[in-house]
């Protein structure tokens, strides 16, 4: 059954681009994978109950599980200290987790190369063999120690809920914890079968920070309280790419609890006493703006560009087969669209922000990191020392979806930035507020997308041509050089190159326009906009052989394990079945970060408008530790895909964001949430990701009851900017 765990990870685009962080010659990223339980590299560990990176024993038999992936809402800590938890046979009630301090020797991600860091989707991916042997060797070293104190071979002892058992005699893991740490790491410890799982694979588990955050005890970046702390907030620029010139800021220093004002690159910082004062003195500042380089083009001005590149040929990103001759062959059906996506922000609950204090060549950060590895030599750079001098103490995120794992660092760059320009030493608690992130931050980019396709008299696709025009995400940051081939961006077109049907002739085709605008990845990344333009394209392509969209998918559907779950799904929805008058379905199938996951959508359509009001979906994700995080995961993605997709855009006047909040940007609210059922594919192969695979099917799903609906596909988005409805 082990051999199961044993298999590699696929190859994704996103996760290769992101290998290459191990290549980065910073001084901190080590390119080969972790190092071996038991090495030379914990010898200096100070605590005695240390068994290794990953477990600490504390005397009272607490278990502390030390998390390498940053926990930003998605489950990531309570999956890994399951494996933990179920390998030793401990007492859930006494598992605590913490997240590693920055050392990516120990703490790296292998799907990163080595890097430390979260994202893509990788968490359970890259480290589930890596806990359950964290487990199983402190298991291993317990057995040890317990059979010398219980005097029996270590094979007469059982283990129940963290506590050792041998016949009458009994110890538990806090009075062997310091014993047991002392013994010899064993190279290959044994790891249970799946068969014998108690926690693995169950429900039931509850979530290891469902007490703090309930309660408020969980520790945020906002909630770090540091002697002689300052607040800082910023004047960031209107447009982007202008700088500060004139500063009047007499005003500012007359605030009440305002201690000092600087300029750093990122803009004018006020620092003060509290996060009102800061915000007060910001108010008061009179800054002018060099405008030489911002970007101040619009909207319009944008999508006029893109659309005219549309029309020009691109760099080849797939090609297979003849679409020409194939579009000419006589008896085919021609579908043809033009697709928009616009700019979104992440919009996360917790807004930017960190901790930076600079003592003498040391710097410290506390913050949620998602890239330690990135993070460290932006903060280095900043105050103007070495990537070793830095420590990053991660928290708790409120979320991130992308915004967080930045090459640039920006929002720890600019408290270290601000931190240095003070020169007192003294903490800076950078607030980001939610204005400064929908109008300064990062964005998904805006994508335009032209797909011709064709079926032939028997009703199958023959060709599909397709041209992607929008921002590289990886344009202007280390990855350029490294990850962008022949001028394609990977994940820019994934989901469209290699898609999960069978058409004999394919060409997909990108360009990537430069802009001023900053981007980055949004939760799923690529797949956001190219599952949407996929999947719809392929209901148009069933109206048009006459045939009905699940049945049309499973004839041309690929990979067995992605028509597993469109049929899994729809069993579970009743495809086929009649519905009241007025109700409609839509269904999507798509594969991101080697998950599988296939949703229906029913809608009810209203005098102006719709209602979404089911959702059944259906998702492999390969082997499951934490089924409750998964379907929690999967519900998540289709509110969060939902909303943007309904309602959510950001759009530019003369290059100035013309969002700043949740009025202007609406996330989905609870009313409008519709009943969602995930059903999960029992699987034996590893474990994939399910962060993001849950938000890509849901818009076209959406789409596609409309368009069963209307009779008209829904080819720009969001879809409220449009009349749908009677």
């Amino acid at each position: 059954m082990n051999a199961i765990f044993k298999a590699s990870d696929a190859a994704l685009s996103r996760r290769s681009l992101l290998r290459a962080m191990g290549g980065i010659g910073i001084g901190l990223v080590i390119g080969a994978d972790l190092a071996p339980l038991g090495s030379a590299a914990l010898a200096a560990t100070p605590e005695p109950a240390a068994f290794n990176p990953f477990v600490r024993i504390g005397p009272d038999g607490t278990v502390t599980v030390i998390i390498k992936h940053l926990d930003l809402g998605q489950g990531t800590a309570t999956g890994l200290a399951t494996l933990v938890a179920e390998e030793m046979d401990a007492d859930w009630a006494k598992i605590r987790t913490e997240f590693a301090p920055l050392n990516p020797q120990l703490y790296g991600n292998k799907i990163f190369g080595g890097a430390q860091g979260t994202g893509g989707s990788t968490a359970m991916a890259a480290s589930f063999d890596v806990y359950r042997r964290a487990g199983a060797t402190a298991r291993a070293m317990l057995l040890e120690a317990g059979a010398k104190a219980l005097n029996v071979p270590a094979d007469a002892i059982t283990i129940t809920s963290g506590t050792l058992i041998a016949g009458p005699k009994s110890v538990t893991f806090g009075e062997l914890a310091e014993a047991a740490a002392k013994e010899k790491v064993p190279q290959d410890p044994p790891l249970k079968q799946a068969a014998n799982y108690a926690l693995v694979g169950k429900d039931g588990t509850h979530r290891v920070d469902n007490v703090a955050k309930t309660s408020g005890t969980a520790t945020y970046t906002q909630d770090v309280k540091l002697p002689g702390m300052l607040v800082a907030v910023v004047a960031h620029p209107p447009r982007f790419g202008a700088k500060a010139g004139k500063v009047d800021d007499a005003a500012a220093r007359a605030v009440k609890g305002v201690e000092a004002v600087v300029v750093v690159p990122q803009g004018v910082a006020v620092l003060a006493r509290t996060t009102h004062a800061a915000m007060k003195g910001r108010d008061a500042l009179k800054v002018e703006w060099n405008e030489a380089g911002a970007e101040k083009r619009g909207t319009d001005a944008l999508r006029a560009e893109y659309r005219a590149l549309l029309g020009q040929k691109g760099n080849v990103a797939e090609s297979e087969g003849n679409v020409d001759a194939a579009f000419a062959h006589p008896g085919v059906k021609v579908v043809e669209a033009d697709f928009e996506f616009p700019y979104l922000a992440h919009a996360p609950m917790e807004p930017m922000n960190a901790v930076a204090q600079i003592t003498g060549d040391r710097v410290t950060v506390w913050t949620a990191s998602q890239f330690p590895s990135a993070d460290a030599p932006g903060a280095a750079a900043a105050a103007g020392t070495s990537p070793d001098k830095v420590t990053i103490n991660s928290l708790w995120a409120g979320g991130s979806f992308g915004r967080r794992a930045v090459a640039t660092a920006d929002f720890v760059v600019e408290a270290v930035s601000i931190a240095k320009a003070h020169g007192k030493g003294v903490p800076v608690k950078l607030v980001w507020t939610r204005e400064d992130d929908m109008k300064a931050g990062y964005y998904r980019p805006m994508y335009l997308h032209r797909v011709k396709a064709a079926v032939d008299a028997a009703g199958k696709p023959v060709a599909w041509q397709h041209h992607v025009v929008g921002q590289s995400i990886l344009s202007g940051t280390f990855f350029e050089k490294m990850m962008v081939v022949n001028n394609i961006d990977a994940t820019s077109v994934e989901g469209a190159t290699e898609m999960g049907y069978e058409v004999p002739n394919r060409h997909v085709e990108l360009t990537s326009p430069k802009t001023g605008v900053p981007v980055l990845w949004w939760r799923s990344v690529g797949h956001t906009h190219t599952a949407y333009a996929v999947e719809t394209m392929i209901d148009q392509l069933a109206k048009a052989a006459g045939k009905d969209p699940v049945a049309f998918r499973m004839d041309i559907i690929k990979d067995p394990r992605l028509k597993a779950v469109l049929a899994l799904v729809a069993e579970k929805a009743r495809w086929g079945t009649s519905l009241e008058p007025g109700r409609f379905r839509g269904v999507a199938a798509h594969k991101s970060f080697n998950t599988y996951v296939a949703e229906v959508a029913e809608i009810t359509l209203l005098d102006k408008g719709y209602r979404v009001d089911r959702v059944v979906a259906a998702v492999d994700c390969g082997f499951v530790v934490n089924p409750d995080v998964v379907r929690a995961q999967v519900e998540g993605g289709v509110g969060f895909g939902l909303g943007h997709a309904m309602q959510d855009a950001i759009t530019l006047t003369d290059g100035v964001v013309d969002q700043a909040n949740f009025d202007t940007y609406e996330p989905l609210r609870m009313s409008q949430m519709p009943k969602v059922e995930v059903h999960i594919m029992p699987s034996t192969q590893p474990p994939t990701g399910i962060g993001e695979p849950g938000v890509p099917p849901i818009a076209p799903a959406v789409a596609n009851a409309l368009f069963a609906a209307t009779g008209k596909p829904i080819l720009n988005l969001p879809f409220n900017r449009q009349t749908i409805g009677s």
